[in-house]
């Protein structure tokens, strides 16, 4: 019989976790700057805004033509200087307060990791990572910096992030450790040898910025756009410096002031400012709803989607699970309280218990008369877990806890009743005695079926009416889970979801891409879905055309939310989770959801819209100047004309027109949707404004008859501008007719108004032109309805 006082001493002498380092060692490193002080940049800096928005080609052009005004005057042909200051403006406000949305929405996502400190886990910023410290890691979590690993429980890391190898990699003590790869299973701790930028992932990322503005078809349309514009605007610059010397041969002020009037409406300066403080302010939006939008254009991502891809656990149902039964198998030879005490054995053996553990665990709590010798973490790859347990009474055993038809093969007699209650929505697990050591990869040949513990999940209340959502707006949702087939189409039949009755089991997913993107398409409940069929789920689908969303929480789900279209983690999941996610639902609501996609449409909807008006104004703009320059005549129009024009037709109605609600299901083609009615409208704007300026030309002569003529063009050209305003605010609600009214009453007062008048040169003579304008304005407008409406049908979107 063993000396108890001996047995203590040699309990004390076993090596215990390691502490960590002490507070001096840390300030020691500190004061040699060994700390991780990688910035995390979550937008771009202010002056990268302020530079973006006023450093542009076309601010470079507006900005020489008004400095040219300023030299031969007068300063009210220069408005358009004074309007660029203005939008330029509204532009970096409205990013920067995007930029403060965002960078303090950064900062609540942020995860700490726990480093251990004089022997006490304590969660830090990672900006506060110093060279040496020990840093605990479990499911889920991210290797924020380098390191070599010192403590092991079936630890297992995922680095396809960095090299593109699917398979997790178990680690031993002594193994290397890659920043931005992530735990899939078990635990452990590793000391950390490289931090700041001389980290792996840091070298990776060291120009990324999180506020990013790729893959954006609006952007790159808006690009190709200004692409189009620069190419027509040179030669017809060039044309029209030329005539109006040549016409105005007498006086070379008036040709240059005629000549930059003909320039300035050619550039949509608006428009890219405009998108920008779309795109900021829906940032904005969202982030007073708890949703951090990691790159920008993942507003309009999601607007474009057309399926979206759930995982069941955290987005259909609360992380919580609870315990309904314990049911003992028959033949098992065992009986319920022994169960128990297995249950509360194998729940004390993982320190990092997922929800279906945890709940176990709070049923069942351990008992002090059981050790664990060996421990089999859970992997969502293999869907069970395991551990070598050791009894009161000297009775070992090896139990392993998971997948009823995993732990079992086909056929087996207790599946049958597993498929009974699985129907009704609950979630079974099974426990076994396994007959072969853990680390024998046949450990689950021949498993003994012990019991089976039936658990019930919590659906999100907010659920259906989101599923309902994405249904209403032709948005496919398919439930995509690790769980049994039967009871993931009992939850989601629950909630309401179209086809949640027929459920298909993934290990029946045909291999080939294009099969299994037909089953994909029928089928709505996917069950026993392993991570690498995740990812192949979400390009099957991109195969078949589908622009596709990936929701999740777990790091079973960061593959799929990596190839994803559009990314969406929850703000509870793992690190990894929300690393690669463009969206992160912070308030870890599913619910938000339909807030970003309509955000996105919005933004698009209503940039196509607006792209129109600027675009109309282009059109028309380069027309008027090759007519002017073929005619050998003024240009009609002073840039206090057009300013006064763009301003009322396009400028502030525009801005309305922009942040207004919009619920239209985003459409493909931008660039097409944009020219097919922009080409037509400015066409016949720009032909019947020069057909009323010809005919002012031969009604008026004598002093001041330039004046008259361009008067008469103006009204022309204003009130064909308004019924293109008019055509692009439908559908009518009451305040967009009180837009339209007021754009139109605007321009009433400048011709009632005397000092207006003489403000902008504006006079109309008689009343024989001005009536004839107003005709030939009129007969224009009922082209372009008739043009527009033509157009919808030739060429629908």
């Amino acid at each position: 019989m063993s000396d108890p006082a001996q047995t203590a001493t040699e309990e004390a002498a076993l090596p215990g976790p390691h502490p960590g380092l002490t507070v001096a060692e840390v300030a020691e490193r500190v004061s040699r700057g060994e700390v991780n002080d990688v910035p995390v940049r979550s937008s771009r800096s202010t002056a990268e805004i302020v530079r973006a928005n006023v450093f542009t080609r076309f601010n470079a052009i507006i900005g020489v033509l008004f400095l040219i005004i300023l030299v031969v005057g007068p300063i009210q042909d220069g408005l358009f200087g004074f309007v660029i200051v203005a939008n330029t403006a509204i532009g970096i406000v409205q990013e920067l307060r995007a930029k403060k949305t965002l960078d303090s929405l950064a900062v609540i996502g942020e995860s700490k990791p726990t480093v251990r400190r004089d022997g006490v886990p304590t969660p830090l910023p990672t900006g506060e990572i110093v060279l040496g410290d020990l840093i605990e890691l479990g499911p889920g979590d991210k290797c924020v910096v380098d390191g070599e690993v010192l403590e092991a429980d079936g630890l297992e890391i995922d680095e396809s992030l960095l090299t593109g190898e699917a398979d997790p990699v178990l680690k031993q003590p002594g193994d290397k450790v890659m920043s931005g790869s992530f735990v899939v299973a078990g635990g452990g701790a590793f000391t950390a040898t490289k931090v700041g930028r001389e980290a792996y992932a840091a070298q990776l990322a060291e120009e990324a910025s999180r506020f990013t503005l790729v893959h954006s078809e609006l952007r790159t349309g808006i690009s190709q756009i200004l692409k189009y514009v620069t190419w027509m605007m040179v030669p017809t610059a060039v044309g029209l410096i030329i005539s109006q010397l040549v016409v105005e041969k007498d006086d070379w002020k008036e040709a240059v002031r005629r000549m930059v009037a003909g320039i300035v409406p050619m550039v949509p300066e608006g428009l890219v400012l405009l998108t920008s403080v779309a795109f900021a302010i829906g940032v904005i939006r969202l982030g007073r709803k708890q949703c951090l939008v990691q790159e920008l254009p993942a507003i309009e991502g999601l607007a474009r989607v057309d399926v979206v891809c759930l995982d069941k656990t955290g987005t259909l149902t609360e992380g919580g699970m609870d315990v309904t039964a314990l049911r003992v198998l028959p033949g098992s030879g065992t009986d319920e309280p022994f169960v128990r005490q297995v249950l509360g054995a194998l729940g004390a053996s993982d320190p990092r218990p997922n929800a279906s553990l945890q709940a176990i665990i709070d049923a069942h709590p351990a008992s002090p008369h059981w050790r664990c010798t060996a421990a089999l973490p859970f992997s969502s790859a293999r869907k069970y877990s395991g551990a070598a347990l050791e009894g009161p009474d000297g009775e070992s055993g090896t139990w392993l806890l998971g997948a009823p038809d995993v732990l079992l093969p086909a056929g087996d007699a207790v599946l049958t009743e597993i498929e009974d209650l699985n129907a009704q929505g609950l979630r079974v697990l099974l426990l076994a005695r396994a007959g072969h050591a853990l680390d024998d990869p046949h450990v689950t040949d021949g498993a003994r079926p012990t019991a089976l513990i039936v658990l019930e999940q919590r659906l999100r209340p907010d659920a259906g009416d989101t599923l309902r959502y994405f249904a209403d707006q032709q948005v496919s949702a398919k439930v995509i889970s690790g769980d049994n087939a039967v009871s993931v189409g009992a939850v989601a039949a629950k909630l309401g979801l179209p086809g949640a009755q027929e459920p298909v089991d993934a290990r029946r997913l045909p291999a080939e891409r294009e099969e299994m993107a037909r089953v994909l398409e029928d089928g709505s409940v996917f069950g026993r879905v392993t991570p690498q069929q995740k990812r192949d789920m979400v390009a099957a689908l991109q195969s078949r055309g589908h622009t596709v969303a990936m929701t999740g929480d777990g790091v079973n789900d960061v593959l799929a939310l990596k190839d994803a279209d559009i990314g969406v983690a929850m703000g509870s999941g793992s690190e990894a989770t929300r690393a690669v996610a463009q969206i992160v639902l912070l308030n870890n609501s599913f619910a938000t959801l339909p807030s970003v996609v309509a955000e996105g449409r919005r933004v698009i909807g209503n940039i196509t819209r607006v792209a129109t008006l600027f675009l109309t104004k282009t059109v028309y703009s380069v027309l008027l100047a090759v007519l002017v320059v073929c005619a050998q005549v003024p240009y009609p129009f002073l840039p206090r004309h057009l300013t006064l024009l763009s301003t009322l037709t396009i400028g502030v109605p525009a801005f309305f027109l922009a942040l207004a609600p919009n619920k239209e299901r985003a459409k493909p083609h931008f660039v097409r949707r944009v020219m097919r009615y922009s080409v037509p409208a400015g066409l016949i704007a720009g032909g019947a404004t020069f057909a009323a300026y010809l005919l002012a030309r031969h009604h008026y002569s004598g002093p001041g008859a330039l004046d008259a003529e361009t008067s008469a063009a103006t009204l022309t050209l204003f009130l064909i501008s308004m019924w293109v305003l008019a055509i692009i605010a439908r559908p009518y609600t009451w305040w967009r007719i009180v837009l339209v009214a007021a754009m139109g009453a605007g321009f009433v007062i400048v011709l009632l108004t005397p000092w207006l008048q003489r403000f902008f040169a504006l006079k109309l003579v008689g009343t024989t032109l001005p009536w004839a304008a107003v005709g030939i304005a009129a007969l224009a407008s009922l082209v372009l309805e008739l043009t527009w409406r033509w157009v919808g049908r030739r060429f629908p979107a």
